[in-house]
């Protein structure tokens, strides 16, 4: 559960801070040529989804799985599942690809995969000693 919290607060900081320059810095840089044959003329909105809704829940999901919550595991498949699709809708839009998509999307991938073996889903390729007293 200690590296599942860890990629979950990586997650939600990363995205909030990026949300932050989306719409504070209009991208901080990326340029807006990118946003061609999108909905959007500026990086306002889409920053504020990447902010709110992937920083949101990957936060949420942090807080949750720091507290030993009934509902962490509900919660980090769902900030793991979203940080999957907002990359996946990343590179249709945009049609642009940056090493970064591939770090976050491993990190959304490591993140479901993680909830899945903490569920007995998956089994770890290696073998790591049984979680005990984890709650719930």
């Amino acid at each position: 559960m200690r590296a599942l919290f860890w990629m979950l607060a990586f997650g939600a900081l990363s995205a909030l801070g990026g949300g932050v320059l989306g719409v504070a810095f209009n991208g901080a840089g990326v340029p807006l040529e990118y946003l061609q044959g999108t909905p959007f003329d500026s990086y306002i909105v889409p920053g504020l989804v990447l902010g709110l809704v992937i920083g949101g829940t990957q936060a949420a999901a942090a807080i949750a799985v720091g507290r030993r919550s009934r509902w962490a595991l509900l919660l980090s498949s769902i900030a793991g599942a979203g940080m999957l699709i907002w990359i996946f809708v990343e590179l249709a839009a945009i049609n642009e690809y940056s090493p970064l998509q591939t770090a976050y999307f491993a990190l959304g991938g490591a993140e479901l995969a993680t909830v899945f073996i903490l569920l007995g889903i998956l089994r770890p390729a290696i073998n790591l000693p049984a979680v005990r007293g984890s709650g719930g």
